[in-house]
């Protein structure tokens, strides 16, 4: 598989973790998910992020879901797998071995212990000496983290770092920080950009220069039309189609209930 390049983008749609009624792994249903995002038309998927459940997993469970995704979708998109944990011991093992099994990359949320931008970029900068040459995913999500990272942190993380190649942003507001981060200047290079919260505010995103989405909901094809038809210089009609799907995907935005939500929609979805 082809690694994660600065040049990502489109939909890498946060794919979540099926489970058994008594806790266990639903490998099955797991097929047909990624089956499902395929034919929707993900351009890549996101495994054991915050919406995938990942902290419900041991090391050789988040493994067995990585190896079967990966088998799965063989070869036809890039899979990002999150491996943020408490220590860098665990989030060197999980990163070696997805990217042994295929991954393209990994993704990294600050933990929320760190209160300065000295101790963000200092946190950044030891996760890439214990992952390698890896390319990594800068998640920006303060509303679950409490971290918050101004524009001046993610320039120093991405101008320090070259392993750093993709900005996860979900600051909500963070429409500004989108366009600061697209002025002429702030970076030395140019990453991707792909957004979260359940691509609630998608349509502003793309058009202040974010690459696409980094996220779930129910109708995955929602935001893979969204995103195509900005590309294709018609977002009036790429406005269309999320207003069409507001409501749900306002719903499911719901704090506590939102991931349940989704999840029995995709259930209903087949």
């Amino acid at each position: 598989m082809t690694h994660l390049t600065e040049d990502a983008r489109g939909v890498y749609v946060i794919a979540v973790t099926p489970f058994l009624p008594d806790g266990s792994l639903d490998l099955d249903s797991t097929d047909r998910m990624v089956d499902f995002y395929l034919k929707a038309g993900a351009t890549g998927l996101t495994v054991l992020g915050m919406m995938g459940e990942a902290p419900k997993l041991t090391v050789e469970e988040s493994r067995l879901v990585v190896r079967r995704i990966l088998a799965r979708v063989a070869g036809q998109v890039p899979v990002v797998v999150g491996v943020s944990s408490p220590g860098f011991a665990q989030m060197q093992t999980l990163s070696a071995m997805v990217m042994d099994d295929g991954a393209a990359g990994v993704m990294i949320a600050p933990p929320s212990s760190l209160k300065t931008d000295d101790q963000i970029v200092g946190y950044y900068h030891q996760a890439a000496d214990f992952i390698g040459e890896t390319p990594f995913v800068l998640q920006d999500f303060p509303l679950v983290t409490g971290v918050h990272m101004p524009v001046t942190v993610i320039k120093r993380i991405v101008d320090e770092l070259p392993t750093c190649v993709c900005l996860k942003h979900e600051d909500w507001p963070g429409l500004e920080k989108i366009s600061a981060l697209r002025a002429e200047g702030t970076l030395s290079r140019r990453i991707s950009i792909l957004c979260g919260n359940g691509g609630m505010f998608l349509p502003e995103e793309m058009a202040r220069g974010a690459d696409g989405a980094m996220t779930g909901f129910g109708y995955p094809e929602m935001m893979i039309d969204v995103v195509r038809h900005h590309e294709a210089g018609n977002p009036d009609r790429g406005q269309d189609i999320f207003d069409a799907y507001l409501p749900l995907a306002r719903y499911e935005q719901q704090p506590g209930a939102g991931l349940a939500v989704r999840k029995y929609v995709l259930a209903k979805r087949g």
